[in-house]
């Protein structure tokens, strides 16, 4: 069995697992696992783009959150993120990631939930933007080894979770099978890391990829991870159905510039769910 060894371990290609591993590069060894190549991921698919606060208007960027979120949202963890939106819009733009500009600065698009222009994006496609660079980043950073193909099988830890709470438990790596050499490999490392997604693909009608098995939360499930917000799962109101073709999404960008959903009569119906009509957040 093929051992390899290094000082983090990401498992997982979208953008957190990319930008982690930069991160991560400069202080030590990192290896990439990802179930089949680098861009087969959930984020080389998004459109509209990504919500920051630019402007210092924190506050509004919170409550408009907490509203969407029905106010379940931790909100430490929510002004966290959009406390810090800023700056990571700043280090993916060091990074070559280029956003859409008008003459007075960003051009800036309106989504659902938002009550204030605040979404950077790279025309209608953002997540391929911004995966392209960091992908470049990766193969171009000596700390850095991308393992493509490898099908994450169970995490490696140093005692059986039947009899060690996780907080007393080490995880050491993992086990994979390598697609192209149809054989299982060890990897090691002092740290793992799991970015490996969602698990959209479990539906038989889905905009996700077929890399979004939830892997990483059965893996941590059974290590012995809690697994908390299960039942909150995501339900687009425009995603393009086709009964002999792959279904995509549609941006929510459009019902940002003034695009209304009708329903099978060619009559509006969101004003009777929500005063934001369109733009109402997708627990609507």
């Amino acid at each position: 069995m093929e051992i390899n060894k290094s000082d983090f371990l990401v498992i997982g290609s979208g953008l957190g697992g990319l930008f982690c591993a930069l991160k991560l590069s400069k202080i030590g060894k990192v290896n990439i696992i990802t179930k089949k190549n680098i861009f087969d991921s959930n984020s080389i698919y998004a459109q509209g783009g990504i919500a920051a606060t630019l402007d210092g208007d924190f506050e509004s960027h919170i409550k408009d959150t907490m509203e969407a979120g029905a106010y379940l949202p931790d909100k430490k963890v929510v002004e966290m993120v959009i406390n810090s939106s800023s700056d990571i819009v700043k280090e993916l733009i060091s990074l070559g990631v280029n956003f859409d500009k008008k003459e007075n600065g960003f051009s800036l698009g309106l989504e659902g939930g938002h009550r204030k222009r605040r979404i950077l994006h790279a025309h209608d496609r953002t997540g391929k933007e911004i995966i392209d660079k960091l992908i470049s980043r990766c193969k171009n950073d000596k700390n850095i080894k991308i393992f493509e193909n490898h099908q994450a099988i169970d995490l490696i830890l140093e005692n059986h979770p039947k009899f060690s709470m996780p907080k007393n438990n080490k995880c050491m790596g993992i086990y994979t099978y390598n697609l192209k050499k149809n054989a299982i490999e060890t990897f090691i490392a002092a740290k793992t890391i799991l970015a490996t997604g969602g698990a959209g693909k479990i539906y038989l009608y889905t905009s996700n990829p077929d890399t979004a098995t939830g892997d990483g939360m059965a893996m941590g499930y059974k290590a012995g991870l809690n697994l908390i917000n299960m039942e909150f799962v995501q339900f687009h109101p425009t995603c393009l159905y086709h009964p002999q073709a792959r279904n995509f999404l549609i941006s929510e960008a459009l019902r940002g510039e003034g695009a209304i959903l009708k329903d099978a009569q060619g009559k509006r119906f969101m004003h009777r769910y929500s005063k934001l009509k369109e733009l109402a957040p997708r627990d609507i």
